[in-house]
């Protein structure tokens, strides 16, 4: 379990894509990590795309980034619920201050345009909102998983095994 002692911010909102919360959820759990579901409420069910429901351990506002290892934001719709509330903004900020791994697939990468943290940086996403990394500050590319720094992103769901690989690579180190 090469990720044993590892903490792992998990970002959660209603209208998550399925894949992109549960694969990296056991599979950063299976290497060992501990791995927390942030949402702005904790104890809440958050229902996905599709209605699946995810329970939040956490609620932003009650944790602080630098007790974490990385973060990994999720795409589907849940971003853009996740950029409307400050304190869910103010963790990924605290984590990106941090340096910790920030990871971000689909349209996660919504949350790292709230930062600096793509400044500078070669990044991807799905192609939807190529322009706001743009804008962000980002150097966007069409790749399956770009790796700069402490930042890993991906483009959508058939990306995970790149990303996780990525990850997992990234905090055994």
């Amino acid at each position: 379990m090469r990720l044993q002692g590892t903490r792992v911010a998990l970002m959660l909102a209603e209208e998550y894509q399925e894949l992109e919360v549960w694969y990296p959820y056991y599979r950063l759990g299976e290497e060992g990590a501990e791995v927390v579901r942030v949402a702005a409420d904790a104890g809440k069910q958050y229902p996905s795309k599709l209605g699946y429901p995810c329970p939040s351990d956490a609620a932003a506002r009650d944790v602080a980034g630098a007790d974490f290892d990385a973060v990994v934001v999720p795409g589907g719709w849940c971003p853009d619920f996740m950029r409307r509330d400050e304190t869910m903004i103010g963790f990924v900020r605290q984590c990106a201050d941090a340096g910790i791994v920030l990871a971000a697939i689909c349209h996660g990468g919504w949350m790292l345009c709230c930062t600096d943290a793509l400044r500078g940086r070669r990044a991807t996403s799905f192609a939807a909102i190529k322009h706001d990394m743009l804008n962000a500050g980002a150097e966007w590319v069409d790749e399956p998983c770009v790796v700069d720094g402490n930042i890993i992103t991906s483009r959508m769901p058939d990306d995970l095994p790149a990303f996780c690989a990525a990850i997992i690579e990234k905090l055994s180190h």
